[in-house]
């Protein structure tokens, strides 16, 4: 442990805050400089490094600061994230040339003198209440000088003292700034612990690193080489920590990127095997087909559950797909999880699967006395609920009724509730995706290949396998949705026979054979061309106990809109059969063309780039064209390099095909 000494420091003044900010986040230049309001000043400070840690915000703060006049620029706050409960947990300095500023509309403004530099550190405050710088950029895009004798605003209260060295007695009256080093652990579980106090791995980071064993490594290498050589377009990022060592990687190959433009609206982040203590610390990107099937859009490995592997992880996902972000996403019931999405998807509705929160019941709430029945209650205000008044009256009766009101889960659910319970969703396309009724659970996309004690060197193997299953069961469900004809019953059902895939047919079909299960449809009144109806069906609301309920339906007659208030058409991709049932009142055959939605359909041509090896190619598709050829040149390239009479053979063949094929009329593909 390094200690750092300085004067006596003053922490009796407040942040003052920016106007601009929003809710608990400060931005912009605050008077942190309020907070030193000494004479001393560090010897020689060190650079900032990732895994320093300090005891306080200030001291973070006063060390850059001194660093920063050592090196001749200003310091300033760029941003203060704040807690509800108004306490800071993270923080950004910046070069005083940070960022530019705002226009002025004055006669005569301020000539601009940032410069947009990029020099800041990041840090945020651990569960041991130490402050851990977590980012780093030292680099400025301007010249900086110590002998300058330029005047930066943060060196106002450094003052212009005499500088002391370091001493290895603290004086009386001399605060110390103690700087921890953060510990790495090396990949065989032992790691060089710094001693604080006479004790020792006190702060330890397990998140800094992935924590590989004997062949991990090297199957991963494997893996991602063997990947590139065959499959032109497979994309990996990795993420090193300060002393070089893996801390996150990421990964998707074309399949999963081209699967991306066409199945990317909602997406699902799969963080099971953080979450559930895997071997293999997995993060899937799932998103679902035109079969209903789900579909593998990315994965990666990260050290730990920790905001900064998450946005990490999610930006290289991200820059992967273009910068496309999904309109959709669903993740677990997770604050770090849900600050990450929000850093870096901000405009994408973020909801929390609704069957992992329903799986917690018994281990939340088997200990309370009357446990059934306010599971009874907890599934009927959370699935049956049709509006949201009904929500919010049935949640209260089932807490005052229990008197579980002090319930600390309960009670983060219901903070949570617009972003989980389905009467808070409707407006929200999720494509099948949100399991939103009882018992409703989907099954994480390597169900039966990934196991909690799986090791990581042979996961990549059982992740082929996985690969080529789905990809297997998809292209058996084109040929069936090709080849195969159903009896259609009414209209609405021959105009999607022909459009849709069998799976999506089919749960369609379920919906128009509820048609007859409701009991009426009638008009409630009319408000020029919307008309709205109740029409009345039946829901199962505890085992072989059914309920009628009618559900208020709105027709445009003009624009041929239709909505529901059980919101399935959202939730699930296709019409329910109340707006059916209205539908076929009004006289209408087909279902409007904005319902029929082209994610489901089994006519579009969808341009994956397949692995050809043992099907063949579909030499009409350029795709396919490019990759195989892509493929076969590799071969050339790698058997060329070994010699030099090769590489001259080889590049004379080339030239030869390449005068040849320019030779070549095209001909319309």
């Amino acid at each position: 442990m390094a200690t750092l000494q300085m004067d006596e420091v003053s922490l009796n003044s407040e942040p003052v805050y920016d106007d601009e900010a929003e809710e608990f986040e400060i931005e912009g230049d605050c008077a942190m400089t309020e907070y030193v309001g000494q004479t001393g000043i560090i010897q020689n400070p060190l650079p900032p490094a990732v895994g320093m840690e300090f005891e306080s915000y200030e001291d973070v703060y006063y060390f850059y600061n001194c660093y920063a006049k050592e090196q001749g620029f200003g310091v300033r706050v760029s941003n203060t994230w704040y807690r509800k409960s108004k306490e800071r947990y993270r923080g950004k300095l910046s070069c005083s040339s940070a960022g530019f500023k705002k226009k002025s509309e004055a006669n005569r403004p301020r000539p601009e003198t940032r410069t947009g530099c990029p020099a800041m550190i990041k840090f945020r405050l651990m569960e041991t209440k130490r402050w851990r710088i977590i980012e780093v950029e030292l680099e400025h895009n301007h010249l900086i000088s110590p002998t300058s004798g330029k005047f930066y605003k943060s060196h106002k209260t450094l003052g212009a003292g005499t500088k002391r060295p370091l001493q290895a007695d603290v004086a009386e009256g001399v605060q110390t700034i103690r700087l921890f080093r953060t510990v790495i652990i090396d990949s065989d579980g032992c790691g060089n612990a710094d001693v604080n106090d006479g004790t020792y791995g006190n702060n330890v980071d397990h998140y800094n690193q992935l924590r590989f064993k004997e062949g991990d490594a090297l199957a991963v290498h494997n893996y991602f080489c063997s990947s590139q050589l065959m499959n032109p377009n497979f994309l990996y990022s990795i993420d090193l920590n300060e002393k070089g060592c893996l801390r996150n990687i990421f990964w998707a190959d074309a399949r999963s990127r081209v699967a991306y433009g066409y199945f990317g609206d909602v997406v699902a982040i799969d963080t099971t095997c953080l979450t559930d203590k895997y071997e293999v610390p997995l993060v899937s990107f799932i998103g679902v087909n035109h079969h209903g099937h789900r579909v593998l859009l990315g994965c990666g490995l990260v050290a730990g559950e920790t905001i900064e592997s998450y946005i990490w992880l999610f930006r290289a996902w991200l820059t992967c797909m273009l910068g496309r972000p999904p309109q959709a996403i669903i993740t677990a019931q997770c604050r770090i999880l849900q600050a990450a999405v929000a850093d870096v998807f901000p405009r994408a509705s973020h909801c929390l699967c609704l069957s992992l929160i329903m799986q917690k019941i018994p281990e939340k709430l088997g200990g309370l006395l009357e446990f059934e029945a306010i599971t009874v209650a907890l599934n009927r205000a959370v699935y049956h609920s049709l509006r949201v008044d009904e929500f919010e009256t049935t949640w209260e009766k089932m807490i005052q009724h229990f008197g579980i009101g002090d319930h600390r889960w309960l009670q983060a659910l219901y903070e949570d509730r617009k972003r989980w319970v389905p009467v808070y969703l409707k407006d929200i396309f999720l494509a099948g995706m949100f399991p939103n009724q009882q018992n409703e659970v989907v099954a994480p996309f390597f169900d039966g290949y990934l196991h909690r004690n799986t090791p990581l060197k042979i996961f990549f193997d059982k992740y082929d396998q996985a690969l080529r299953t789905r990809q297997q069961k998809e292209a058996l469900a084109n040929l069936e949705s090709r080849n195969s004809r159903f009896v259609p019953r009414c209209s609405f059902e021959f105009q999607l026979e022909k459009l849709y895939t069998n799976d999506i047919f089919k749960k369609f079909q379920r919906e128009v054979e509820g048609i007859y299960s409701c009991f009426s449809t009638r008009q409630k009144h009319a408000d020029g061309h919307i008309l709205t109806y109740i029409v009345k069906g039946q829901i199962e609301v505890e085992e072989n106990r059914r309920e009628a309920r009618d559900y208020e339906v709105s027709f445009d007659t003009t624009e041929m809109e239709v909505f529901c208030v059980c919101g399935l058409f959202n939730f699930k991709g296709y019409l329910c059969r109340h707006a059916l049932a209205v539908l076929n009142q009004n006289g209408m055959e087909e279902i409007p063309p904005q319902y029929i939605l082209s994610r489901w359909r089994k006519d579009m041509k969808r341009t994956y780039v397949l692995d050809h090896g043992c099907n063949g190619i579909d030499i009409n598709n350029p795709v396919h064209r490019y990759d195989h050829l892509y493929k076969c040149i590799v071969q050339v390239v790698e058997e060329a390099r070994k010699s030099q009479d090769r590489y001259k053979d080889a590049i004379q063949a080339l030239d030869e095909i390449l005068n040849k094929v320019h030779l070549i009329e095209d001909h319309p593909v």
